[in-house]
């Protein structure tokens, strides 16, 4: 039996614009919701294989609906901007992806959906409705199944499971909707009659006609009864506007819906246009080309392979490496090298390369020296990141479609591509403004990093597996304690048996519910606290669980053979500038509770002929405030050395110093860094336990005390509504998009961001020129020493014991003088044995 497959286009593209998050192309076009209704559809034409296939839209004009009922609808919001612009690129993409794309004037999606289901069923054709709108069930039949897309999954439901989940046949579900009504679509119902009253008494008589014709006898309380007697025409008309209409004057030949696939040249095109370089390829469209398609510059990827280094010529190398070698290319000659070989050609050249640090790390593990002569000029990804760091991938790929507008060529050499890449990046970089973050703190970071994973951390095997059989017999412990609290055993682990117990048996308070059962996420259950006891065993439960799986286990397994663990630093993981650490994450290892905090017992140096230096950033964030804000009143406190958050809180709390409590100075702490975030009165009332009133008046005092850091915080705001960027001291830009968003809550998270990028961003790059610093005097210095370690403010050395002492200082001032400020930088620096005596 052929197959047709019929597509709810709004409804569809609505649930993937709500489901990600905003994405922009390189022209600031709004993506999101595009690229998910291309993944959600793409997915079930691969399952199901249509013959046939269309996709139908709404049109602004009004529906016959609305000439029948003034107020159908007329709650409805317009569609948000951000959709709104997405919506033409939408069609387009469904068209060029092989399906009819169908609109009808005076006439809905959904009754496009109608018409076609019934048209093409009654051909005898199995026809499948994929849509996340319950108003298409009531075209469910025997030749008519509907995908239901939900939130986590897509159901099938075809009558039997339609039969099963309400009680009711498909067919009368309209009569369902008429006694209930629809608020999204403004249909009224029948007032006080909600969907379960409504399912009980169609299954019982079978319609709404039969209902009324039965209505004065039927054994239905008076109450019912009035309320039905008195909303009947309401009823009828409510069904009138929500029954689907299968009439529809559209084209149901069936031959103009057949699908043919994609058309391969023209949807590359546009997904070049969206900056979709991963569905090219899961398409398989890198090499799809229209027949009159212009020719590619041949002067631009021609190139010659050569057989001897000595043919290589002009002052720029670009190179890629692999197993097999590394390939060398100087713009017209390629050749294919061994990594010693290298060190020859790049003496008096400047390399450029994609990947820095990889690079450096295919040299050391070839065994070639990192002299200076191999260190690189250029990298295309740090190119990128620099120039836009809120993209999640910088792959060659990625930044050929950027900044080309084209696809990679799968036969081109890497080498030669980066070449073609290195024009575009490093015009853009001049242009810019960015070459001080670019040659002055990521490049020569790459080489630091590079150094540091290979160098690793060393870990005490034994005593983290002897630690971990530790929390395992805790968390056996809460687990027995819990069970006989709830007078059961059940799965601790599943939220949804987690909220039947304590929301269900043990009475709790009832935290808000999710689709899935009753939230019992940390911030819900920190409330139950004073409720019972089982909620301070569960918090410890999934505390000591968590340590054991993720830390005990983790660290062990990543560990090699010396029992160092090397992790991976991303460059260019986050929007902000700040290094992430993976493979295993160090910088997340616990510090906020005693069990976690114990992990550092067990990052230990090399041997006991070595310890380690631990030197951390005291309140750069704040003090960066401070300097960029020009707050007198905040410098004055920083350089007179007086506590920040004493200070603030005699401010806010109008005290003399000597008479702020640690309550009051906790208080100050919460306020100080919460107005970097952009925290609101409720947030903050939220944090402190406080009514709203107090928070709102403790931000208000804090204004009043420090006007300037208002000032700077408002006019940051503004700057970023202007430009669609905040930026950092150094130059460092974060592109907000969200700013621009008619979705207040989305322009609200827009406005905090703008406000920390600055503070955040250029706190990451003073920490990246420190590393910088230190390494590089570490090196001049030939002391035993080595950066083993960056989290967050926070950086590790492991020294020999003869010249801990000396390489401490050192530490200390590369990280203080990283960078000048109205107010000095302070650092807390210490040595110890283990992580944990350092610290």
């Amino acid at each position: 039996m052929e197959k047709v497959l019929i597509i709810d286009g709004n409804s569809i593209l609505n649930r993937a614009f709500y489901g990600i998050r905003l994405l922009t192309n390189q022209n600031g076009l709004y993506t999101n919701a595009i690229y998910g209704m291309i993944t959600m559809i793409s997915k079930h034409l691969e399952s199901l294989k249509p013959d046939y296939c269309a996709v139908a839209f709404d049109l602004k004009a009004p529906t016959f609906r609305h000439k029948m009922y003034d107020g159908y609808k007329a709650n409805r919001k317009g569609m948000p901007e951000e959709l709104a612009v997405q919506l033409p690129y939408a069609k387009d993409c469904m068209a060029k992806m092989g399906m009819r794309v169908v609109s009808c004037e005076g006439y809905e999606a959904d009754d496009i959906l109608g018409t076609l289901s019934s048209e093409m069923s009654q051909k005898g054709k199995q026809v499948y409705v994929l849509t996340g709108d319950r108003d298409s069930l009531q075209l469910i039949d025997e030749r008519v199944s509907v995908l239901l897309v939900k939130t986590k999954e897509t159901l099938l439901m075809d009558p039997a499971e339609f039969k099963a989940q309400y009680g009711i046949e498909p067919s009368v579900f309209v009569d369902v909707k008429a006694l209930m009504g629809d608020s999204s679509d403004n249909i009224p119902g029948v007032a006080g009659i909600g969907e379960k009253t409504a399912l009980k008494l169609i299954a019982e008589y079978g319609s709404i006609t039969r209902l009324y014709e039965k209505l004065d006898a039927a054994k239905l309380s008076e109450n019912m009864k009035n309320k039905l007697a008195t909303g009947k025409d309401m009823a009828f008309l409510s069904r009138q506007l929500a029954e689907i209409c299968r009439t529809a004057p559209i084209e149901t030949d069936e031959e103009l819906y057949r699908y043919r696939g994609v058309d391969a040249a023209a949807l590359r095109a546009l997904f070049l246009e969206l900056d979709f370089t991963a569905l090219i390829k899961k398409f398989g469209l890198e090499q799809a080309t229209a027949e009159d398609a212009p020719v590619a510059d041949t002067k631009v990827i021609a190139y010659e392979n050569v057989s001897s280094l000595c043919e290589l010529q002009g002052e720029l190398l670009f190179a890629d490496w692999s197993e097999t070698g590394v390939s060398l290319f100087d713009g017209a000659r390629l050749y294919v090298s061994s990594p010693a070989e290298l060190a020859d050609a790049a003496v008096g050249r400047r390399i450029v390369c994609h990947d820095a640090k990889g690079f450096y790390k295919h040299l050391r593990a070839a065994g070639v020296a990192l002299e200076e002569s191999l260190c690189v000029y250029f990298d295309c990804m740090l190119a990128a990141y620099v120039l836009d760091s809120g993209r999640s991938h910088y792959s060659p790929a990625e930044l050929f479609v950027r900044y080309k507008n084209e696809s990679l060529p799968s036969e081109l050499p890497l080498a030669v591509a980066i070449a073609q890449l290195y024009g575009v990046l490093h015009e853009e970089i001049e242009k810019g403004g960015f070459a001080h973050l670019l040659y002055e703190i990521e490049m020569p970071l790459a080489r630091v990093l590079a150094d540091m994973e290979e160098i690793g951390f060393k870990i005490d095997c034994e005593g983290i597996a002897a630690y971990g059989e530790e929390l395992a017999q805790a968390a056996n412990d809460l687990q027995m304690r819990i069970y006989s609290y709830a007078g059961e055993e059940f799965n601790i682990g599943s939220p949804k048996q987690l909220g039947e117990v304590l929301f269900e048996k043990m009475g709790l308070p009832k935290s808000k519910k999710t689709k899935t059962g009753y939230s019992t996420d940390a911030e819900t259950l920190q409330k139950l606290i004073p409720y019972h006891p089982i909620i301070e065993d569960i918090l410890d439960y999934r505390q000591v669980t968590k340590l054991k799986s993720t830390y005990a286990d983790g660290l062990v397994k990543a560990a090699d053979a010396e029992g160092r663990v090397h992790s991976i630093f991303n460059q260019t993981g986050t929007a902000t500038g700040r290094l992430s650490s993976s493979e295993p994450n160090l910088q997340n290892i616990p510090v906020r509770t005693e069990l976690g905090r114990r992990f550092r017992k067990f990052f230990v140096p090399k041997n006991s002929d070595y310890v380690l230096i631990d030197a951390d950033y005291s309140q750069i964030e704040l003090r960066l405030l401070a300097h960029i804000a020009n707050d007198e009143a905040m410098i004055d406190s920083f350089l007179s050395g007086e506590d920040i958050h004493t200070m603030t809180a005699a401010k806010v709390f109008n005290l003399p110093l000597e008479e702020v409590t640690p309550d009051l100075r906790k208080k100050a702490k919460a306020v100080n860094f919460g107005i970097m975030y952009g925290i609101g009165e409720y947030s903050l009332s939220e944090d402190l336990g406080i009514s709203r009133a107090q928070a709102k008046a403790y931000i208000e005092s804090y204004f009043a005390q420090f006007p300037q850091i208002r000032a700077y915080l408002d006019r940051v705001q503004a700057e970023a509504k202007t430009d669609g960027y905040a930026t950092t001291f150094f130059g460092r830009r974060r592109y907000i998009p969200e700013l621009a968003s008619s979705n207040k809550n989305l322009q609200h998270f827009g406005e905090r961001v703008a406000m920390n990028s600055p503070i955040q961003g250029t706190a990451a790059d003073i920490m990246k020129l420190a590393m910088i610093r230190v390494c590089d005097r570490l090196r001049e210095s030939g002391y035993d020493a080595r950066l083993i370690l960056q989290v967050h403010d926070e950086l590790l050395i492991e020294a020999h014991r003869d010249c801990a002492e000396a390489v401490m200082e050192l530490l200390v001032d590369g990280m203080e003088n990283a960078a000048a400020l109205s107010i000095p930088l302070s650092v807390d620096a210490h040595i110890g044995n283990t992580w944990f005596d350092a610290k």
